[in-house]
């Protein structure tokens, strides 16, 4: 059947889209056989939930109405973590630390704080006794008048008259204390106590780490106004008493400092101390040495010209895992799909701390998959997260002695938990799914001086084709961070689109991670610039491949991604329309009134504030509302603390001055990123009902229209479906 691009009927509704979103399965852990991952659950208001794998089915192990979220760093991650088969979690509702025992219910580690979510938890371990909780803890609970940013908070204490959940009034950033602190892993009787405060004075810690002695205590710090991906230190402390009489001696910091970003210490079974550096350009896996001497170094354990690590945007991430004899398996991911590795030997280290050979190494690739997360070892096998391009995310297992060649060639891979079949729950038949394909294109002033990167999905239907005289409308889609990437893992979020005839890239602007620390290093007070460049690049080349229509182009965006869709709109006639997911309008407004973990992120980004004021005025696209002349839909959460709704209002207002044709959609209830499927279904309906009436298309199906302001002065189009 040949149908214009836009208007083909797709076996995608917007409720199966909503039904599981992007990121919907995360987080992995391995405990006494049990493998343990955390789901979101869209239809319950978006809650996140533990689940278990057993017996070949999943199985919830936190109850019904517990939302296994932290509020650190707003982000999250790292809500949870398991030990001797109890799971450990902050509950959204107050942020308090809960223990869940199977078959009990959760029974809170930590005491009600002062004001409402005034102590949030995450990314925590156990013990090995089982004793202590060690983890990172932020502190929103207001000093006393007297006390000094950094120095130790007032206890904590119960508010009798205080409902939970009830909205506190919020601490400014520089007034949030972020700490390691210990407490007891088991309930007592009555309030549980104040916890130990571990480690204190710096601006942010993570990835607290136990040693299999239960003595020693690895972790991260960094200070603003760096980020986790531009410095972090590595310290070590011996661990001494438990729970809340816990406390550190003989601190020592190991490695790191400025211009090498740190992530992921793990100890192995026999006490050798990892970590994930930077410092050869590339996120690669070192063995500290010397640890217990006195001139601790990093030792390459497998130098990769790829990334075994990530940004650091939430807690937990685990690329890695070292093996109880001396064996370090990793991965990454390259264009031939997700590698993983295993190094025997892992440069053993001889008696005068010099490395004694690199160690045996096996490096396959694991087809079909495009990429692994939350790698965990466990005895004689691995399980991970496995994303593919043409089919959901799995959870899978490969025994730790079927990767060798001698094995016989081929890895085992045992699927734990599939992805849904998309065939028979969507109709979503093979020929009907959009692979992406790798791009690269000329980028930056003058053209042509740099390489840029992009995902591209082309449409494709089953059922349909276009017109061969036409080309389709393309959305280049910006990611978020900016220091993120986009990802070629399967998302019904994008086959939402590519099947009803939309062009799709993703674009891994200069700043993005995954090509190395020099690129992403590209963006270094060069937000507003080269990201703009970097987008408008790839529309361009895209329609001089007769690949796409360059007039019934749009680019859209949340967050970071919602800035550049908000910026090239408004100094660029590259895009005939956009739409901004919360998205930044004003940088000024960003430096004076977000959160503590991203409150110095601009400084890097655009310039110190306010002593660059100038620069954040002139890259602002709230000060160049006279380029607005392109239809903008907006959608916002009203309890987004990251990018606050006075942004997005800001810029309605400035377009319904201009009369420029725009939508908005205020959703309540939500914060940065939107999870609750009446809201998802909402977003996307109108999101698509917008570009019909942009592009002058009918969308199949039943797509309720979205209001458009000044929808009058939309051009007029010569094509309708």
């Amino acid at each position: 059947m040949i149908r214009p691009y836009g208007t083909w009927e797709s076996p995608l509704s917007v409720e199966v889209v909503s039904s599981l979103p992007a990121g919907g399965i995360a987080g992995m852990h391995v405990d006494g056989g049990r493998v343990r991952w955390s789901e979101s659950r869209p239809q319950e208001g978006g809650r996140l939930v533990v689940v278990e794998w057993r017996d070949g089915e999943r199985r919830d192990v936190t109850p019904p109405g517990f939302n296994v979220r932290t509020r650190v760093h707003e982000y999250g991650g790292g809500a949870w973590w398991v030990h001797d088969r109890a799971v450990f979690a902050t509950s959204w509702a107050d942020q308090r630390l809960y223990r869940a025992d199977p078959g009990r219910t959760p029974v809170p580690l930590t005491p009600q704080p002062v004001v409402a979510h005034g102590f949030r938890y995450a990314d925590g371990r156990v013990t090995p006794d089982g004793s202590t909780v060690v983890c990172v803890r932020e502190d929103h609970t207001p000093p006393p008048a007297d006390q000094a940013p950094g120095e130790q908070t007032v206890a904590e204490q119960t508010v009798a008259e205080q409902a939970p959940g009830e909205q506190a009034v919020p601490v400014p950033p520089e007034r949030v204390r972020n700490e390691l602190v210990a407490l007891p892993a088991h309930p007592g009787d009555g309030e549980p106590p104040a916890p130990a405060v571990l480690v204190t004075g710096h601006d942010f810690v993570a990835a607290p780490r136990i040693a299999p002695d239960g003595h020693r205590l690895a972790w991260l710090t960094w200070e603003h106004p760096e980020m986790p991906w531009d410095s972090t230190v590595l310290w070590v402390g011996e661990l001494v008493g438990d729970g809340a009489a816990s406390r550190l001696e003989r601190v020592r910091r190991v490695a790191g400092g400025p211009g090498e970003s740190l992530v992921q210490p793990e100890w192995s079974p026999s006490g050798e101390l990892f970590v994930v550096s930077d410092r050869s350009d590339w996120w690669n896996v070192y063995r500290v040495t010397g640890l217990d001497g006195a001139d601790p170094h990093l030792v390459a354990v497998h130098p990769l010209a790829a990334e075994v690590g990530e940004p650091a945007w939430e807690f937990g991430q685990s690329r890695y895992s070292p093996g109880a004899d001396g064996e370090v398996w990793l991965t990454y991911s390259a264009a031939d799909g997700a590698h993983l590795v295993r190094v025997d030997g892992a440069g053993q280290v001889d008696g005068a701390g010099q490395v004694d050979g690199a160690g045996q190494v096996d490096d396959v690739v694991l087809a079909p998959y495009a990429g692994l997360r939350a790698l965990r070892l466990d005895g004689d096998r691995l399980v991970a997260l496995a994303s593919r391009t043409d089919a959901e995310a799995a959870v899978i297992e490969v025994p730790t002695g079927g990767i060798a060649p001698a094995a016989g060639g081929d890895v085992r891979v045992a699927v734990l938990c599939p992805g849904r079949d998309l065939a028979a729950t969507f109709g979503l038949d093979d020929e009907g799914i959009s692979r992406p394909r790798q791009i690269s294109f000329p980028s930056g002033t003058p053209t042509g001086t740099r390489t840029a990167h992009a995902w591209l999905y082309l449409p494709a239907n089953a059922e349909v084709e276009g017109p061969p005289e036409e080309r389709p409308p393309l959305l280049v889609t910006v990611h978020g961070g900016p220091t993120a990437a986009a990802t070629p893992a399967f998302r019904l979020a994008v086959q939402y689109w590519t099947s009803r005839g939309f062009a799709v890239a993703d674009v891994d602007y200069g700043g993005s991670t995954g090509y190395g620390r020099a690129y992403r290093r590209l963006l270094d007070e060069a937000w507003g610039i080269v990201d703009i460049e970097d987008v408008c690049a790839a529309a361009r080349w895209l329609a001089g491949q007769d690949l796409v229509d360059g007039s019934r182009t749009a680019i859209r965006g949340g967050s970071a991604g919602g800035y550049t869709t908000l910026l090239a709109l408004a100094v660029t006639d590259v895009f005939a329309a956009g739409a901004s997911h919360f998205g930044v309008a004003d940088l000024a407004a960003l430096a004076r009134d977000t959160h503590k973990f991203e409150s110095r992120y601009l400084d890097g980004l655009v310039g110190p504030w306010p002593q660059a004021e100038a620069v954040y005025t002139e890259r602002s696209p709230l000060h160049h509302v006279d380029g607005f002349d392109r239809p903008l839909i907006v959608l916002q959460g009203d309890e987004d603390a990251i990018v606050p709704p006075a942004q997005a209002e800001l810029i309605v207002s400035a377009l319904a001055a201009r009369q420029v044709p725009h939508a908005y959609l205020l959703f309540a209830g939500e914060q940065h990123g939107f999870r609750k499927a009446e809201n998802i279904v909402a977003a996307v309906q109108a999101e698509l009902s917008f570009y019909g009436q942009v592009f002058g298309f009918t969308p199949a199906g039943d797509v309720p229209a979205v209001t458009v302001e000044f929808a009058e002065r939309l051009p007029v189009t010569a094509r309708r479906g």
